[in-house]
């Protein structure tokens, strides 16, 4: 008779468990919600399941989403669902398994986007301001790149014949969806436009044309490779693609010529070029129209630059797909692939919002980006697909003071037993979220575009918020150190784990032992 070991263990521990409480516990303390829930919990751990190869891997990548921003994103989702907030999870919270990640480049204590990505694409870590190469690259140095390229999880997938999928709410040629295709001396290279011309005349190309003829650079890599290219690329950053004419400008653009390239190429009709059977879209009607079932290839480049903020995309001109609509739609192309998919979303607004110091924006991206992770997990099997949810790296974003339960997360701080604000040493009431360093303080009111707060004077340092309400859209937080954007912060994130796999998420980890965790699900590198 074959013996269920896991069920043994787990029976025997609550037998025992059961045995004691009767003994030493009292009545009350067993029967807490908080006692019964955390027993609930252990034993869901105790069954997991112990298969460690999967057919299919979704890494989501909340750009930017540190601790402190899963905490105060899980407590602002439990506030607007009418709750204290404190006691909720996020979708992706009560996965089985979790690790820190430790996020430091090779030549950096607090990281960059380009190289964190390289190291989870790749196994590997790198230099600041680098995409798909090793740290002895020279960054800005063309000549550099040669030699030095590393193959990526995506590419790797591309070749044993699995579908393929990129989404990300910023550009698709930022850094971090760039880092699952491209190659580049410096991220900031996304059109001909940005490069110095030496680069240029030395044959590096830019990412969004990377991008276009992914199919064709793996193929020319890899004597006898033969792959069919992205099946789900999705984002934004479509002057990276356009000509600089203003005849190209889409219905939505917002500059008076929209596209940024200076060589006269359409690269967005080059891609129709290759993929006569696929399907372009730039709004949320094309959106709509896509049939999943028979889409071989799917291109969607919804704004001229980054995708609007989740709070501001109604007011896009076109109109936007949301993420999880995105992520919705990707897998049910990707998953006509019989061989499996590997698909990459990122919400790299998480980190926009943080940049601009609008905690409500940065906070309503990351509750976005829960409600993509709960759609993957409604749309996939648990027993074939891992799913990955990490962050590239943290902010200096704070959640401080001592206030009380259920406080709102974004007022000011009350304390426990209290009706009014507390008062710091100046007198003055401070907000329980906010930044070490940043643009500092604003209001502007309902505003839902948190990169308005550019447009304004730089105003750290303490303010008499007394009369104002915090918690609204336009509310930007104090900064104690003035700088014209806020910055990454250098400690770990989190990477949490399910299905196939995550059993290896587990411990303190190196960034680059994303890729590792990735490859040995799908089998990526066959001996």
């Amino acid at each position: 008779m074959k013996i269920n070991w896991i069920a043994t263990a787990s029976a025997l521990a609550f037998a025992v468990s059961t045995a004691l409480h009767a003994d030493v516990l009292p009545r009350y303390q067993t029967d807490s919600d908080w006692y019964a829930d955390a027993q609930i919990k252990l034993a869901a751990k105790l069954q997991t399941n112990n298969q460690f190869k999967a057919k299919n891997v979704i890494l989501f990548v909340g750009d930017g989403m540190g601790v402190s921003t899963l905490t105060a994103a899980r407590i602002l989702q439990g506030q607007q669902a009418g709750n204290p907030g404190e006691e909720g999870y996020l979708s992706f919270e009560s996965f089985p398994h979790t690790a820190l990640v430790k996020t430091y480049n090779v030549d950096a204590q607090t990281p960059d986007s380009a190289g964190t990505m390289t190291a989870m694409m790749s196994g590997l870590k790198t230099d600041v301001g680098v995409i798909g190469v090793n740290e002895k690259i020279e960054r800005g140095e063309c000549s550099t790149v040669a030699g030095n390229e590393v193959s990526t999880a995506l590419e790797l997938a591309e070749i044993k014949g699995m579908a393929t999928g990129i989404i990300s709410t910023a550009r698709i040629t930022h850094a971090t969806p760039a880092a699952t295709y491209a190659k580049s001396a410096d991220r900031n290279w996304e059109d001909i436009s940005d490069m110095p011309e030496a680069a240029i005349a030395e044959g590096c190309v830019d990412i969004a044309d990377q991008l276009v003829h992914f199919e064709a650079n793996l193929e020319a890599r890899f004597e006898g490779v033969d792959v069919d290219g992205l099946e789900v690329v999705m984002g934004g950053g479509r002057r990276h693609f356009l000509p600089k004419d203003a005849s190209f400008n889409s219905t939505d653009a917002v500059s008076e010529i929209e596209g940024d390239r200076t060589d006269s190429r359409d690269l967005t009709q080059e891609w129709q070029d290759l993929y006569s059977n696929g399907t372009y879209v730039m709004d949320k009607t094309g959106f709509d129209a896509v049939d999943a079932a028979s889409t071989t290839h799917l291109f969607g480049l919804f704004n001229e630059s980054h995708m609007q903020y989740e709070a501001d995309r109604s007011n896009d001109v076109a109109g936007e797909p949301s993420l999880t609509e995105m992520t919705s739609k990707a897998i049910d192309v990707l998953d006509n692939n019989a061989k499996g998919f590997f698909l990459m979303v990122e919400s790299g607004r998480i980190d926009h919002g943080h940049h601009a110091g609008s905690a409500y924006n940065a906070l309503t991206d990351a509750i976005e980006l829960s409600n993509a992770i709960q759609t993957a997990i409604d749309s996939t099997d648990p027993d074939e697909t891992l799913i990955l949810v990490t962050a590239d790296h943290g902010h200096v974003f704070t959640i401080a003071g001592y206030p009380k339960r259920g406080n709102p997360i974004l007022g000011k701080v009350v304390g426990v037993g209290e009706t009014e604000p507390s008062m710091a040493a100046d007198d003055m009431p401070y907000t329980t979220v906010g930044y070490t360093n940043g643009i500092g303080f604003h209001d502007l009111g309902t505003e839902t575009d948190g990169d308005a707060s550019y447009n304004e004077d730089i105003a750290a340092g303490r303010m008499d918020i007394s009369a104002i309400d915090t918690t609204t859209s336009g509310y930007h937080q104090e900064a104690l150190i003035p700088l014209s954007s806020e910055t990454h912060s250098g400690e770990d994130v989190a990477l949490h784990a399910n299905g196939p796999g995550s059993q290896l998420v587990q411990g303190v980890v190196e960034q680059s032992v994303v890729f590792h965790i990735i490859e040995q699900a799908l089998d990526l590198i066959q001996e």
